[in-house]
């Protein structure tokens, strides 16, 4: 029987169900259905369900033509959970978020496992492809269902665990050229496992277990989040001897070997930098081990967006202006660039900040048409020369691609650029992060 299994893989006849349809899910789905595999998409949201339903994404990266090519075709999308029983392979694309006191907020995985567990057939692959910390797979998904249908796991099903390796508006690297690790919790486990997203996958890497795996992305996040913090920190070190940061992170990346170029920036942002290294760090407290490293570097980049409202008082100060009814306009509040995602941006606490001091803040986007804060909905504006003109500061805080810079430096009184975009452009108006105001 197993052998069947692994057979329906390579030959991708096999059914699959995919719980959560967001940013990892969705391109998972799709990508899966284009290769020939029949494809239940599984989701509590009513509105994404109509969405693709209706043939439109609300993901930048996913065109409208992508699910329309798929649609009720390999692809099927709904709520209902009963699907699991067709599967030969459940695929769980949760989100992982951490709650208020900053501790991993489990309840996406094990409301999934649940249901799962109530509707799973003998012999089914289950995968958990959401961040978590090491010991998730087992402690949670395995041992559920073990509990539940008294099935054992490596006989009577099989589960794997798969880091989603999504990078939000990367045109480079997509699932099928992103490496992808894996890791099962037996060798057939694995076996299987790998016959699936070798069939759409152009490399696989295989770790001895599930653990592993599991502590991969949060390593790969916090690497990042570190390097970040460093250089945050070297900013803000150099702002005092009025030396360039920008031209020292330029000149430093020269050297062919031993360095990797960071750069500061407004604050993290995005569902993996800001998150995945606290998951390592409050597994670690559960064997006795506080990571001061990882949450010195987590407060040092959460704390750049309220060094960057620092930054601006000082620009306005200079101006003899306060921040209270000062006029400014943010360029970008993704919190990355050419994307529509606003998860954890820097932009909106920045925004929030600003508005604290009751300053008059506006923004663009081309990317994002509105959010809420508090009780208001909050529009993008248009770029045009009175706003520009009008506004005590711009502040570029996403350096998004398709936006006209020189414009908005001709027009501006003051710009103040955090991510060092507008060093392709002419003006002396412009004040970068790390930039001695005083």
């Amino acid at each position: 029987m197993n052998e069947v299994l692994k057979d329906r893989f390579i030959k991708k006849n096999a059914q699959i169900a995919i719980i959560g349809l967001g940013y990892v899910g969705l391109p998972l789905a799709i990508e899966l259905a284009n290769v020939g595999f029949k494809v239940f998409g599984i989701d509590t949201c009513e509105n994404k369900i109509n969405n693709i339903e209706n043939g439109k994404s609300y993901i930048e990266s996913i065109k409208d033509e992508s699910i329309k090519a798929v649609i009720n075709k390999n692809l099927f999308i709904g709520n209902d959970y009963s699907v699991i029983s067709k599967a030969d392979s459940i695929i769980i694309c949760v989100p992982t978020p951490l709650n208020k006191a900053k501790e991993p907020d489990m309840s996406y995985i094990i409301d999934a496992t649940e249901e799962i567990s109530r509707y799973l057939k003998e012999k089914t692959l289950v995968v958990l492809e959401s961040t978590t910390y090491p010991g998730t797979t087992e402690e949670l998904i395995i041992d559920t269902i073990e509990k539940k249908r008294n099935y054992k796991v490596g006989k009577d099903f099989f589960a794997c665990y798969s880091p989603e390796r999504i990078d939000p508006g990367n045109t480079k690297f997509n699932i099928q050229n992103t490496p992808k690790i894996i890791a099962g919790s037996t060798p057939i486990c694995l076996e299987l496992g790998v016959a699936l997203y070798d069939s759409f996958v152009e490399r696989i890497v295989s770790v001895s277990s599930l653990k592993v795996a599991e502590v991969i992305k949060l390593f790969e996040n916090s690497f990042r989040s570190v390097n970040i913090a460093l250089v945050n920190e070297l900013t803000q070190i150099l702002e005092r001897m009025n030396i360039d940061v920008w031209e020292v992170i330029e000149a430093a990346s020269t050297k062919p070997f031993g360095f990797m170029s960071f750069y500061p920036g407004p604050g993290i942002g995005g569902h993996c930098i800001p998150l995945d290294p606290m998951y390592l760090s409050w597994r670690a407290k559960k064997e006795n081990y506080y990571s001061r490293f990882i949450e010195l570097s987590s407060d040092l980049n959460v704390n750049m967006t309220r060094y960057i409202v620092k930054q601006i008082s000082n620009i306005l100060n200079k101006k003899e202006k306060a921040l209270k009814n000062s006029k400014i306009l943010i360029i970008g509040i993704a919190y990355k660039k050419d994307i529509d995602d606003l998860r954890e941006s820097p932009a909106i606490k920045i925004y929030e900040l600003l508005e604290e001091q009751e300053s008059k803040v506006k923004y663009y986007d081309p990317y994002i048409d509105c959010f809420e804060y508090k009780d208001k909905v909050v529009y993008s504006q248009k770029i045009e020369k009175k706003i520009l003109q009008e506004s005590d500061l711009v502040v570029i805080i996403t350096d998004h691609t398709h936006i006209d810079y020189q414009y908005i430096i001709d027009n501006s009184r003051i710009v103040y650029d955090t991510r060092n975009i507008t060093k392709k452009y002419e003006g002396n108006n412009i004040i970068l992060l790390g930039e001695n105001i005083k």
